[in-house]
């Protein structure tokens, strides 16, 4: 599983020009997930997300507190292409990614586990064509991943 992380301003997603997810303060999260993923992945994630310090505490320029410590919301969005592969030829191959079936079922599985934190979590729209528009505070991105065949 492919986490990228943005600590955010502020972030929204629209299909077909209507918006479907929007955040204030928080953490943008585009999900990718592998065809080896299962729940011990997601289980891991979920808490990685929650409570990794990617916030300043007031007055200090380190990273103290978590999205949980600053009750923050999360835009959680789907994005296969985080398992493309361009190491050979010109387009990318998307092998290692899960297939929507098996994707979308563990996507909502996060989410679900996400919002079991008491938090706003806000989706996009597994599938489909999406505009996501985020500002980045910081700006800070970090990616995350968790590899069921290592892990």
């Amino acid at each position: 599983m492919r986490v990228v992380i943005q600590r955010v301003s502020a972030s929204q997603v629209m299909v077909d020009g209507e918006v479907v997810g929007c955040i204030g303060r928080g953490l943008n999260l585009l999900i990718g997930i592998a065809e080896t993923d299962t729940e011990k992945e997601l289980d891991w994630m979920v808490q990685k997300c929650l409570s990794l310090r990617l916030f300043p505490a007031e007055g200090s320029g380190r990273f103290d507190l978590s999205i949980q410590d600053v009750q923050g919301a999360l835009l959680v969005i789907s994005q296969f292409t985080l398992y493309g592969d361009c190491r050979k030829g010109r387009r990318p191959s998307f092998d290692q990614a899960a297939s929507p079936d098996q994707a979308v079922k563990l996507y909502e599985q996060f989410v679900a586990k996400l919002r079991q934190s008491g938090l706003q979590v806000e989706t996009g729209q597994f599938g489909a064509h999406m505009q996501v528009a985020i500002d980045n505070e910081g700006p800070v991105t970090l990616v995350l991943e968790r590899d069921a065949r290592v892990a």
